[in-house]
């Protein structure tokens, strides 16, 4: 049995509505409890800012990030960010690290630490290059891993809703998280990976998708009352149509208002909509394109359905990657750089396009400002996601820089003063005040999480939680973000303390410990007679179509490193 007992904590704990109180936290065997005895290893903490460990709920850490490093290889020389990026050697307790935005699979594992994060979400995995996925998972120290399992422009999904079978959709759901280990249903640009094989896309909700007759919002409703049946933790996670281009704000609300009519299985949002600052703007070309964020956040604003991440912008070089095949064509031919494509058979398409985003660029920084306008005028924070979608917006590493912007007008100010007048022609950033504090950056960065995953255990500093615990070198009575944001940025980036299940593994901005995170997975429960006929027609699929055999498709056992399973029981 092991304890600690973690003495004059400034704990930030929104999900108790605790906000920088001084209190203890008792630990043993990996979760928080009541009481310690008097043997129980103790630490100070000295009046520092506590809270849940971070949970990035949105991230590309295995996958197509391998993508990524093979056609940008420059980037595994970069030194940005001296201590978190570029090539660090390995150490007694720690392997060697190299990348930026596209860090080697230790360096991940490291990086989060350090800023105090414990558990990552994978923002897309193919089904059948899910093994794989999982492959990097067990390499990744220290930190528990899910991911959500793509199913937007898989051909048995959309023949399901093309041919009305809603419960054989469910049953095949419940197959591919089994088969992909996966945590919930990723919905990347609904029916554009098919458009996409033959060289097309979908213009919006209600064009249809080449050879399969139904249309992006059938999609995505087919897939929201699935997921409900299912009753699976997570909502569906959906990257909406036409991201990228200007007056795509349009199309994002008409999106999440088809959601109003989805029914919760469970008590969280219907709709999670994934880096929406790629999907706020406004404008009819690149040439008049301007801010969507009002007209997105009014709409967030009035409605209780849904909750979204920022996709936020860092100036300097990042790595977009994404399941929407087309819109990295495009990027790729715009802006005249690498490009990777990719497709899945009968499942989805993918891109990879490295770029730098330049405050010069009056695109750019109209790009930097949405994310931001979008986390401050949305008004409340248990609605959003901190993200940067890393590495499309830049790389997780920055996230102590983005901090700053959100918690101090006057360290934006600093940023807008170099724009051109163009790009402050079409933003309104410039006129918004609100500072966010410690309560509410906590709620983007770890409460939000927590429920909007179903993980009451993570997220939070609960009794019976597990015991992820960041500590920071900052007094919250006595520094004031809003002109002390250096000092808030050396906090977050280079934790004091950072424990996962109980143990330190970061210690003084350094590595101590390297265990082995957790992998969480959904095994949703259906009726055998629907399985068994669903089975029949992927069996079909399986002999005309994927190169490989049904028998060599599951991700087995073996593949996953300390496996939590989240079972569920669907209503048929």
């Amino acid at each position: 049995m092991s304890e600690i007992l973690i003495k004059n904590a400034s704990v930030c704990d929104p999900s108790q509505g605790i906000n920088c109180e001084t209190m203890d936290i008792c630990i043993r065997d990996g979760k928080i409890v009541e009481s310690v005895s008097g043997n129980a290893k103790v630490i100070d903490a000295e009046g520092k800012l506590t809270m849940a460990g971070g949970f990035d709920g949105h991230t590309h850490s295995a996958g197509k990030i391998n993508v990524g490093r093979f056609i940008n290889p420059n980037d595994a020389r970069k030194n940005l960010v001296p201590g978190l990026s570029g090539q660090v050697a390995r150490t007694e307790k720690t392997r060697a690290q190299v990348g930026y935005n596209t860090p080697n699979t230790y360096a991940i594992g490291y990086r989060y630490a350090k800023l105090g994060y414990t558990t990552i979400c994978e923002a897309a995995i193919p089904l059948l290059a899910a093994r794989h996925t999982h492959e990097e998972f067990k390499e990744i120290p220290i930190l528990d891993k899910m991911g959500l399992s793509l199913f937007g422009s898989n051909w048995q999904v959309m023949e399901y809703i093309r041919d009305k079978e809603p419960e054989k959709l469910a049953a095949y759901i419940a197959w591919g998280l089994r088969a992909s280990r996966g945590y919930g249903v990723k919905i990347v640009n609904p029916g554009g990976g098919e458009a996409w094989g033959w060289g097309r896309n979908v213009s919006g909700l209600y064009d249809p998708v080449p050879n399969f007759d139904v249309t992006p919002a059938e999609i995505l409703m087919g897939l929201a009352e699935a997921n409900e049946r299912l009753k699976l933790p997570h909502s569906v996670h959906v990257h909406c149509n036409n991201l990228g281009k200007p007056g795509n704000y349009a199309t994002t609300i008409e999106s999440m208002k088809l959601f109003e009519k989805i029914k919760p299985s469970r008590d969280r949002q219907s709709l999670h909509v994934t880096h929406v600052q790629f999907n706020a703007y406004a404008g009819t070309s690149w040439r008049d394109f301007e801010t969507g964020a009002p007209m997105v956040a009014d709409y967030i604003n009035g409605v209780d359905h849904l909750t979204f991440d920022l996709g936020q912008v860092i100036f300097g070089p990042a790595v977009t990657m994404t399941a929407d095949g087309p819109v990295e064509y495009a990027n790729a031919r715009m802006l005249h750089e690498k490009w990777s494509n990719q497709d899945i058979e009968l499942e989805d398409a993918s891109g990879v396009v490295p770029l730098f985003y330049s405050p010069k660029s009056f695109v750019n920084a109209v790009q930097w400002a949405i994310g931001l306008e979008l986390a401050l005028l949305v008004k409340d924070p248990w609605k959003v996601m901190f993200t940067t979608d890393s590495p499309n917006g830049g790389s997780f590493v920055n996230y102590p820089e983005a901090f700053t912007y959100l918690m101090s007008a006057k360290r934006r100010e600093e940023v807008i003063s170099g724009f051109s007048k163009m790009a402050l022609d079409r933003m309104v950033l410039p006129g918004i005040d609100r500072e966010l504090d410690f309560y509410e950056l906590a709620i983007m960065t770890r409460s939000t999480q927590s429920r909007m995953y179903s993980m009451p255990e993570k997220g939070n500093l609960k009794v019976g939680s597990d015991a992820d615990i960041a500590i920071y070198d900052i007094l919250p009575g006595q520094v004031d973000p809003s002109t002390e944001y250096a000092k808030v940025k050396a906090a977050f980036s280079s934790a004091a303390y950072t424990l996962k299940s109980g143990e330190v593994v970061v210690k003084d901005g350094e590595i101590e410990e390297t265990p082995k995170g957790k992998t969480y997975w959904v095994n949703a429960k259906i009726p055998e007679s629907i399985d068994t006929a669903m089975q029949r027609d992927i069996d079909r699929k399986f002999r005309k179509y994927y190169t490989v055999s049904k028998a060599n498709y599951m991700v087995e056992d073996i593949y996953l490193q300390k496996p939590v399973e989240i079972g569920t029981e669907g209503v048929f």
